[in-house]
């Protein structure tokens, strides 16, 4: 399975944990690993690039820091731009039908926060669940999400546990909602 990894950080080398999961990317050989703040600095998105890339792979991987409950702002601008009616949905659209799509996300919260009773008061399944809905209507499969929560609190055993923990993540998940 062709997976392709599209990293969202604006500023990713300042970024411990989502620059330590590059890093662990790109020591596996087997991802393609695209970062659309380095590939499009300026915001202007090569649409056709875009979905030349998407349609050469089986699997998609949005990996991002949670911003406002939420991608950062280039993400999307990507899905608006690159998933066009007549190409990702619509009567003529099926680029997407069956591909595999996930999210793997860092928090600055904790696992507790991101419970009913905790400061955010959803869990981070009803937070991505527009991720989810965006799989459904382009006829993708939504993978479960992997999830780093209370980054303030680094150490290199952890930075090395998640990274361990995230290509295996990949390397073995599996769809929780297979579309027809």
């Amino acid at each position: 399975m062709k997976t392709l990894v599209i990293i969202t950080h604006p500023n990713i080398e300042n970024s411990q944990w989502n620059k330590a999961w590059l890093e662990a990317l790109q020591k596996q050989g087997d991802f393609t690993i695209h970062q659309l703040y380095k590939e499009y600095p300026d915001e202007n998105i090569d649409v056709a690039k875009e979905q030349q890339l998407i349609e050469a792979h089986d699997r998609v991987i949005f990996q991002y820091p949670l911003y406002w409950y939420s991608t950062p702002s280039l993400l999307k601008k990507w899905f608006d731009t690159v998933l066009q009616y007549g190409w990702a949905y619509g009567p003529d659209g099926s680029k997407t039908a069956g591909k595999e799509i996930g999210v793997a996300i860092s928090t600055y919260g904790t696992e507790a926060s991101y419970q009913h009773t905790g400061s955010n008061r959803f869990t981070l399944e009803e937070i991505l669940r527009p991720m989810e809905a965006l799989a459904q209507f382009i006829s993708a499969n939504y993978l479960p999400h992997f999830a780093l929560n209370d980054t303030s609190t680094v150490t290199d055993e952890r930075l090395a546990q998640s990274s361990k923990d995230y290509i295996h993540h990949l390397q073995t998940v599996k769809p929780v909602l297979v579309t027809q």
